[in-house]
């Protein structure tokens, strides 16, 4: 794994962040000199207890002990409701017309996990893409479950709904703690460069701007180690000549987006004990996205423990596409459901 625009950690401990743009690797860590200086031990120590403190202001976090996953989007690209089915004077969209309702499970932002386990240091937050809709997501489920810092991103591929909002972890470099890595795909970079070239190379940035400070990671198909949890790349297709990542880890394989499963990538999937899967929409699949029924194939091939869809788009009404899958229990033994934001999965890793 390749390391660039680095930030001193040879431990990625909330103690030791300091910002970079200057590094030296050693084995998956790097080194490097700070461009403003070492931020604050105040500051740093005090962004670390509010997050492991969180319980107390939420009263909603599970035991420090249990590891899970929040889902924080699981919608398309453009999101649930959608604004042309909310102004249409001639047809009522009832999916997006129930989205609208407090708490109602159709409402979806772009699709995103964030997992939590526990570290000797604390509690450790990863985030699984960080789209357009990433920080409307983190407004109404950060405060709710007590999540103050990000330990890190990992990116499945680079269209707006995955890195749309990178810009946005400025909130958390400028006010919580000094920098984010970033981990992505050698192709995704490349996008990177041109859609968040100021995020790459700082130096076109205007003196005094405050934008996110971020540590880019390359990583390849083999496994890597994020903060003492290993990942596996699962290489999928999304749409013709087109990949994208799932992530394996633990027992846990999450593919929000799409098209085909290479035969190579299924022995990474085997005895899987929660899978993640993208499902569009009810009827069939599109040229990018498995449809529900393609999703109930690859579930019937995989043979996970239990299944949790998502990417689902607003024609999949939670209530009633849920009521459906819950008879293949009792027809197949299939443990699947729709997902929806907000959604904590305890998980074991």
């Amino acid at each position: 794994m390749n390391l660039f625009l680095g930030a001193v950690r040879p431990a990625p401990s909330l103690i030791c962040f300091a910002n970079s743009r200057l590094q030296s690797s050693i084995y998956n860590s790097s080194i490097s000199v700070s461009r403003y200086g070492f931020p604050p031990f105040k500051r740093i120590l005090q962004a670390c207890l509010q997050s492991n403190s969180a319980t107390t202001q939420t009263g909603v976090r599970r035991p420090a002990e249990q590891s899970e996953i929040i889902f924080l989007g699981t919608g398309t690209s453009e999101g649930i409701p959608r604004v042309s089915c909310l102004t249409n004077p001639i047809k009522t969209c009832p999916v997006c017309s129930k989205a609208v309702e407090p708490g109602n499970k159709n409402r979806r932002l772009n699709t995103s996990i964030l997992i939590r386990y526990p570290r000797s240091s604390g509690i450790c937050n990863i985030l699984i893409d960080a789209g357009k809709f990433f920080y409307h997501s983190a407004l109404r489920w950060f405060p709710t479950f007590g999540i103050r810092t990000l330990d890190a991103v990992i990116i499945t591929h680079s269209h707006a709904d995955a890195i749309g909002g990178l810009d946005d972890l400025r909130d958390w470099t400028n006010n919580v703690q000094p920098y984010i890595p970033i981990y992505v795909a050698t192709r995704d970079f490349e996008v990177m460069k041109k859609t968040h070239y100021y995020l790459v190379d700082t130096s076109v940035i205007i003196p005094g701007a405050a934008v996110s400070e971020l540590q880019f990671n390359i990583i390849h198909k083999e496994p890597f180690v994020v903060h003492d949890l290993k990942f596996t790349p699962l290489p999928v297709w999304h749409g013709q000549r087109y990949h994208s990542l799932g992530f394996r880890f633990g027992n846990v394989c999450y593919i929000s987006d799409v098209s085909e499963i290479p035969e190579e990538t299924y022995p990474l999937l085997k005895d899987c004990d929660v899978l993640v899967l993208d499902a569009l929409r009810p009827d069939r699949s599109s040229s990018t996205h498995f449809g529900l029924p393609k999703a109930l194939e690859e579930v019937r091939k995989i043979q996970p423990k239990r299944t949790l869809f998502t990417g689902m788009m607003h024609l999949m009404d939670h209530e009633k596409v849920n009521e459906d899958l819950m008879k293949l229990m009792e027809t197949e033994g299939l443990d699947v459901q729709l997902s929806y934001d907000g959604l904590r999965v305890p998980i074991t890793l």
